[in-house]
This record gives C-alpha cells, sequence and structure tokens, in this order.
C-alpha cells in the first residue's frame, strides 16, 4: 500500500534533508516533487493543489528556514497537513443510543458492499454487540445467497424475502424482524449499479426515508483512483452520506483516494478493506496513514493487531513453560499461528518504522513457509513434538512424507527450533549474551 507514493515523497524529503539550510527556492523545488508524487499518485487535482499551497505558506515560515533542522520540520509540515487532509482524528461509527443502529451500506456494484457489510457485522459482534444483516440486493445474481452464506460462516442472522419483493419493503420488513430479535445492530445490504444512474438513485433515497439509518456508508474501491472521487461526490450529493469504507487498499493502489474523498466530500473515511479474510477490517486513523504513507510505519496499528490475538490464559501458561524450559514444538505453532492470523508479513512488516518505502516490493517473504511448518509439526506424533531430539533418519522421512515436505525441510525447521530453544535458555538462565537474535534465522522462508 502506497509504496510507490512514499518512495517518492521519501526522495524528495531526502534532497531536503541534505541542506543545511533552506531557501524560499529550495522550498518550490521540494514542493513541486511532492506535487508531482501525489499527482502520480492519483490523488485529486484541487486537492494537491490546495495542499501544496498550505505546505508552501508554512514550510517559507522562519520556523522552518532558521531552524537547525529546517529538512524535518518540512516532513513534520507535511505530516501534519496529510493528517488534517483526512480529516484530523479518528470518526467512529455512531452508536444509535436508542437501538438498532441501522447501517445502510451503498456503492457502485464490484466495490465490495456486501462482503464488507459482513465484516463490519464481524467486528461490531466480537465487540459484544448482536449484529443482523438485511438482503436488499434484489438484482445482482446471487447477491442473497452470498450474504446467507457469510451470516452462516459467522453465525450472524440474514433477513431476506428473494428476489420478488421491492427493496423498500425489505429494509422496513427487515427492521422489524430485528426489533424482534432483539439485534441492536443492523447492516443494509443494497444494491449496487455499474454506474450511477436514476434509478439506483432513487431507490436508495426510499430505502433511506423508511429506515432512517444511522449511518450511510459508502464502498468505494480504492483500485479506480480518480473515479472514486467522482463516486463520493455523486452519492453524497444525493443521500448525504455519513461516511466512507475504502476497500482493496492491499492491493496495488497508488492511494489517491485515502487522499481526496474527505477533502473533496467533507465526510470521513470510516473504515479501510486491507484483504480478502473477514477480520481484514480496520477503523481508519487519519494519522497512523499518514505516518505509513510517509514510510515512518504504523506501530500502534501493529500493536492493535497484536493485542487481537493476545490471549492472556495462554501467554500465562507460556510464560511459565519458557521458565521451566518446557518450551514444545506445540507452542511453537502456536505462537506461529499467532504471527499468521495478524495478516500478511508485507503488510506488518511495512507498519515498521524505518522500514524504506519500495524495500519489500522485490522481496520474496514466502508466505506458505508458515503453512509448510504447521505441515511439518502435524505429522508428528505428540512425543515427537515434546522431544524433538528423538526425531532421527527414519522419523524424519516419515514426516516429510505425512506433510508433502522434504527431508531437508524437516531439518531446516528442527534447527530453527533449537536456535530458539537456546534463545530463551539464554533469557531465563541470564546467559550474559547482549543480542541473543543476532544469528537467529526466523521461520518465514
Amino acid at each position: 500500500m502506497f509504496d510507490g507514493l512514499s518512495e517518492k515523497l521519501n526522495n524528495a524529503f531526502k534532497r531536503l534533508r541534505s541542506k543545511g539550510k533552506l531557501t524560499p527556492d529550495d522550498v518550490k523545488v521540494g514542493m513541486r516533487e511532492i506535487k508531482m508524487a501525489l499527482l502520480e499518485a492519483d490523488v485529486n487535482y484541487k486537492v494537491v493543489r490546495d495542499f501544496i499551497k498550505t505546505v508552501s505558506e508554512r514550510a517559507v515560515g522562519t520556523e522552518v528556514l532558521e531552524s537547525l533542522l529546517p529538512g524535518q520540520q518540512v516532513v513534520k509540515i507535511v505530516h501534519e497537513e496529510m493528517i488534517s487532509l483526512m480529516g484530523g482524528s479518528q470518526s467512529k461509527l455512531t452508536i444509535d443510543p436508542k437501538p438498532p443502529t441501522v447501517v445502510m451500506m451503498v456503492g457502485l456494484q464490484g466495490a465490495g458492499k456486501t462482503t464488507h457489510a459482513a465484516k463490519l457485522a464481524n467486528m461490531y459482534k466480537k465487540q459484544g454487540k448482536r449484529p443482523m444483516m438485511v438482503a436488499c440486493d434484489i438484482y445482482r445474481p446471487a447477491a442473497i445467497r452470498q450474504l446467507e452464506v457469510l451470516g452462516e460462516q459467522l453465525d450472524i442472522p440474514v433477513f431476506s424475502m428473494g428476489t420478488g419483493t421491492s427493496p423498500v419493503k425489505i429494509a422496513r420488513a427487515g427492521l422489524k424482524e430485528a426489533e424482534k430479535r432483539g439485534c441492536d445492530m443492523v447492516f443494509i445490504d443494497t444494491a449496487g449499479r455499474l454506474h450511477i444512474d436514476e434509478e439506483l438513485m432513487e431507490e436508495l433515497k426510499k430505502i433511506k426515508a423508511e429506515v432512517s439509518p444511522t449511518e450511510i456508508l459508502l464502498t468505494i474501491d480504492a483500485m479506480i483512483g480518480q473515479d472514486s472521487v467522482n463516486v463520493a461526490e455523486s452519492f453524497n450529493d444525493l443521500l448525504d452520506i455519513t461516511g466512507v469504507i475504502l476497500t482493496k487498499l492491499d492491493g496495488d493502489t497508488r492511494g489517491g483516494a485515502a487522499l481526496s474523498v474527505r477533502h473533496v466530500t467533507g465526510k470521513p473515511i470510516k473504515f479501510i478493506g486491507v484483504g480478502e479474510k473477514m477480520d481484514a477490517i480496520e477503523p481508519f486513523h487519519p494519522d497512523r496513514m499518514a505516518s505509513r504513507i510517509l514510510g515512518m510505519g504504523d506501530v500502534l496499528t501493529l500493536i492493535d493487531k497484536a493485542q487481537q490475538q493476545f490471549d492472556e490464559k495462554k501467554a500465562a501458561e507460556l510464560e511459565q513453560k519458557l521458565r521451566k524450559s518446557l518450551f514444545t514444538l506445540d507452542d511453537y505453532l502456536d505462537q506461529l499461528g499467532q504471527i499468521k492470523n495478524m495478516g500478511s508479513l508485507e503488510q506488518l512488516m511495512g507498519m515498521i518504522p524505518g522500514m524504506k518505502p519500495g524495500a519489500l516490493k522485490d522481496a520474496k517473504i514466502d508466505e506458505n513457509a508458515l503453512s509448510h511448518t504447521e505441515a511439518i509439526i502435524k505429522s508428528m506424533t505428540k512425543r515427537e513434538r515434546e522431544h524433538p531430539e528423538i526425531i532421527q533418519a527414519s522419523r524424519k522421512i516419515r514426516i516429510a512424507k505425512g506433510s508433502g515436505t522434504t527431508v531437508e525441510e524437516v531439518n531446516k525447521l528442527l534447527k530453527q527450533f533449537d536456535q530458539m530453544k537456546k534463545m530463551i535458555k539464554q533469557f531465563s538462565g541470564g546467559g550474559g549474551k547482549k543480542n541473543p537474535f543476532g544469528r537467529m534465522k526466523i521461520p518465514f522462508g
């Protein structure tokens, strides 16, 4: 996400930082480079023009030109203005004090409305809410079935009346059913089109009038670039949306939509979709996104992801095992599983501060290595997992065959596990080496 934009912006900053003192001309050249980087990332032209004007005015002030580190000051200004451009602070979903909270999902066909209705329902279910989804897309083939399948997977009720009833009647009946069941959140999946048309908008306006939604969330595909701004303007003018969900931000997107939508519509981005899994959705934080774009990492989101996978009881048990040097291959597998559930390794490493933008572009991080490790360990007997020292040649051949891997891969895993055990022993026994991680290879390929 944003690799190309991050790289170009950091090249511009590098030239500014290399100068001991900045002149107004230096700032002008730097702003021109930043302007081109933003335009190439498909940021709306009016947004770029206003952004550059504001940053330039601040960057030629005495606090920058006469400071000891003027280049750093410019980066700070760009960071602050980028946060402001994307809304300043996180905008949370409004929860109706008188349940149910009704969330109406709108957008073009293919933007991911149905999937993200399910993702949001799942997110709030994990927070203790009782959501229900309503299938109002009677036009797209299999749309109702898709929502029902997602509901079954997530154990969330779905209300539908087939394709022979009007979406307005379905929305009204769905809301009554939610109240009857005691559901405190209702996500209405409306129909999309391949383009904006009067018929679609008229139907959406009728649904809005019928159910008086707490939130109207516009789902936008970040991959469509400039068109996303036009879509957002059209929906906002006719429906007065309350927020935006940007989807497919994990793809090869230039990022222009994230920087344009808030400024053009005045409505906040509330969530971003970062993958296909049902938990691949994040609340949108302008400050964190600005840090990611500028290559400063995103430690807070990394911590959030880790905490979601954190199990206090398991952690306490693991601590006791570590103290007694009883760390087994089962424990090792459990830890790798938690890392795997946090998301793709490229995403996680991109959140680490100091990670050079684009550095992972050609890096071959083998996501399958985690699956291979899991297969190898699960092909072992319980005794072998607890006492890997008994795994000799014949056992290795059996494990390799059972896991669909090679003896070489089995040897590699056992070596990595042995290194980890030695490192743990150094920690628990106060080994004395300053950097026990030094020669350890991380088992990601």
